[in-house]
């Protein structure tokens, strides 16, 4: 069974192969994410892992990376995951705007009941981030007409990663967020309790033990 430092492992491997798509990359967590629902008793034919395109509410539909579905076709769970080494000034503003797009477009959706369920279901986002001098060096700031807020002044890349994911649970926009920083095939760490991968595998699971009857 795969476990968190084999997902790591296969990150790093699969990263560094010639041909291989961004994509596959993050597989391994795929399968560290059905093992913990398999485990709280979801069967693994309510588990999809590809072409998981769910109605939305600004647009026709998005393509979740891996969603739980009841044997009544309710929606139960659905999840994102992204991964970013390195160009971090590029691409933090585009995650950050993707994340809050794809969470309002989902609760939006949600209430309009443009998809089946019978309660609310569970949304959840996995960021695992390089941890190397690029993003944890002090980011210059710019502040030509206001202030930015104080917790970005002295803020590294990471930092801001931080920022976004702890703001994204505050906010209501995602049940659970994880944000793993890792160095190499042999390394990783979490920057805060409440946005560890424990964090968000108890709250997953938590979720789906309540959802006991539903597949049933």
């Amino acid at each position: 069974m795969t476990n968190l430092k084999d997902a790591i492992k296969s990150f790093w491997t699969t990263r560094s192969s010639v041909g291989v798509l961004p994509g596959k990359q993050l597989d391994e967590f795929l399968k560290l994410i059905k093992q913990v629902a398999m485990d709280a008793g979801v069967p693994e034919s309510c588990i999809f892992s590809k072409n998981n395109h769910i109605p939305g509410y600004y647009r026709a539909s998005k393509d979740w990376d891996l969603i739980i579905v009841s044997p009544q076709k309710n929606l139960i769970a659905a999840i994102e995951l992204k991964s970013q080494i390195g160009s971090y000034g590029n691409n933090l503003n585009n995650r950050t705007e993707e994340s809050l797009g794809s969470s309002e477009d989902f609760w939006t959706a949600f209430r309009e009941k443009a998809f089946p369920c019978k309660q609310s279901p569970w949304l959840g986002y996995l960021m695992l981030v390089g941890k190397d001098d690029k993003s944890t060096h002090k980011v210059k700031i710019y502040e030509p007409h206001f202030s930015v807020r104080p917790e970005f002044k002295e803020a590294s890349y990471l930092d801001r990663y931080r920022i976004l994911c702890q703001r994204l649970i505050l906010e209501h926009k995602y049940n659970a967020v994880a944000l793993i920083a890792t160095s190499g095939p042999n390394h990783y760490e979490s920057l805060d309790n409440n946005i560890s991968i424990e964090s968000f595998f108890d709250s997953l699971r938590g979720h789906l033990l309540g959802c006991e009857d539903d597949f049933k």
